[in-house]
C-alpha cells in the first residue's frame, strides 16, 4: 500500500482537491477498469462449440462494457445465456469465466483506474 507523507494539512487538502477534481465523473474512472477487464475476457480461450451454423458468434466474442440505463458501468455478455454458463442452472454445472478473470487481474484494473485519477 502506498504511504503518503504531507508536510502540512494544507498539502493534504491540495492533494484531495486534485483527486476530487479528477473524479467528478467516477463512471469514467470505472469504465477504464471495465474496458481492461473486457479486453482480458476477450482473450480467454474458446472451448470448442458444437454449434457450426453460419452467423454463430461464440459467447466469449460477445463480452462488452457500456453504460447502463442509470449511467452505471456494466460488463456482460451479448448472449442471453451468459449468466447461465457463468452460474450454472438446475441441470447444468457452472463454468465461470467472469469472476475468475476478475479475481486474477483485479489489481491491474484497480491500478489502471488509479492512473486515470492522477
Amino acid at each position: 500500500m502506498k504511504r503518503y507523507e504531507y508536510e502540512s494539512f494544507n498539502d493534504l487538502c491540495n492533494e484531495l482537491e486534485e483527486i476530487i477534481t479528477n473524479v467528478e465523473k467516477p463512471n469514467e474512472i470505472l469504465m477504464v477498469g471495465a474496458k481492461e477487464f473486457v479486453n482480458d475476457l476477450l482473450k480467454l480461450p474458446k472451448p470448442i462449440s458444437k454449434i457450426k451454423k453460419s452467423g454463430y458468434t461464440h459467447l466469449i466474442d460477445t463480452f462488452y462494457c457500456d453504460y447502463g440505463k442509470h449511467n452505471d458501468v456494466e460488463v456482460g455478455w451479448g448472449k442471453y445465456y451468459g449468466r447461465m454458463v457463468e452460474n450454472g442452472t438446475k441441470g447444468k454445472k457452472s463454468n465461470p469465466h467472469l469472476k475468475p478473470t476478475f479475481e486474477r487481474n483485479k489489481e491491474k484494473y484497480y491500478q489502471k483506474m488509479i492512473e486515470k485519477i492522477y
